[in-house]
């Protein structure tokens, strides 16, 4: 929304292709743990800012803010740092599914589904992408098979999904369709990374240039729909056109390249225990910023689905040998992210 060695969470725009783990010698910046909090955080109020970004604009055109504020971070970057977008036209057809699974699809269901759903389920939902990627990645990628303890973590996660919406109550206040739409969202980012890990980790571009063009395809492609799906916008409110601002600019575009930092320094384990504290900020900030409502089967079922989606990550005695040998490199995938981005 979401990134790490063969990634599983949320993320956001993409990771690079290739990263060592190690850090420049001679070379100190920003501690990793202000990193770490800033990135967490952002990430977390990804979801607020979506909520006011839908109350003057409708979720298409959320999205594509989000899309071109996120990408004019990257490609500025790109240009600071005198490098260049992606040459080869197969690079960008998979740019452009990458786009559309990890970006532009998501972004904006979570976009439609925060018109009836809180922000704080909207943060839970973002957070069963591991569970999803569990599932899918069963499917789609041989390398990963399944253990006890993940099958355990799967179950887990299920039932935190369940105390969330309160099923015993029969999911009363609660809105099915956003919180469906929420749930797709966060399989899609799941889809979308396994796409990724498979098509864009061995093209030689370096991270920037694939994060760069991948969301610049998306707000072509965003561009192109928004008018489709809705009306243009006839006013520009203040309020919620600094929200997608936010959004796009921090919770895209400044998140990608914190997320790149933070795995560099401290490796992609340590760089994704942020997929913990999405929803934890993202509950906070919208009880006490939005007003929300909190009942306890949020929290509750919110730490059941974010235990069962640390188990679904863990390979156990029998990935070990492998699990290191992916750590030292990190496939593409988004910095949204969390909220993603996912991983928001």
């Amino acid at each position: 929304m979401s990134t790490v060695a063969t990634p599983k969470q949320p993320p956001s725009p993409t990771l690079p292709p290739t990263v060592t783990t190690a850090t420049r010698p001679g070379r100190r910046g920003l501690d990793w743990r202000i990193k770490f909090a800033v990135l967490s955080v952002v990430w977390g109020f990804s979801f607020v800012f979506i909520k006011l970004g839908t109350d003057g604009f409708a979720p298409p055109y959320v999205s594509f803010g989000r899309m071109f504020f996120g990408a004019a971070v990257l490609l500025a970057a790109l240009v600071i740092k005198r490098q260049r977008l992606p040459r080869s036209p197969r690079t960008w057809a998979h740019l452009f599914v990458a786009a559309f699974l990890c970006n532009a699809f998501p972004f904006t269901l979570f976009a439609y589904a925060e018109l009836t759903i809180p922000t704080t389920l909207a943060g839970v939902c973002n957070a069963t992408t591991p569970l999803w990627g569990m599932v899918l990645s069963l499917v789609a990628l041989s390398e990963d098979r399944p253990t006890r303890r993940r099958f355990a973590g799967l179950g887990l996660g299920f039932i935190g999904v369940l105390v969330v919406l309160g099923a015993w109550q029969g999911f009363s206040g609660q809105d099915p369709k956003g919180t469906a739409m929420a749930l797709v969202a966060s399989m899609s980012y799941a889809l979308g990374w396994i796409y990724v890990r498979r098509t864009l980790s061995g093209t030689g571009d370096g991270h920037l240039a694939l994060s760069g063009g991948q969301l610049l395809v998306g707000a072509v492609q965003l561009g192109v729909a928004a008018p489709l799906l809705s009306p243009l916008p006839s006013t520009l409110p203040a309020v919620p056109l600094l929200a997608i601002f936010a959004l796009g600019a921090l919770g895209t575009g400044l998140a990608f390249l914190l997320q790149y930092g933070l795995v560099a320094e401290v490796g992609p384990t340590t760089a994704t225990m942020t997929t913990y504290l999405i929803p934890v900020v993202a509950t906070a900030a919208g009880v006490t910023l939005l007003g929300e409502e909190l009942t306890w089967n949020t929290p509750v079922g919110a730490l059941i689905v974010l235990a069962g989606a640390a188990l679904t990550q863990s390979k156990g005695r029998s990935g070990k040998g492998r699990s290191s040998q992916t750590s030292r490199t990190v496939a593409a995938g988004d910095a949204t992210r969390g909220n993603g981005a996912a991983q928001s």
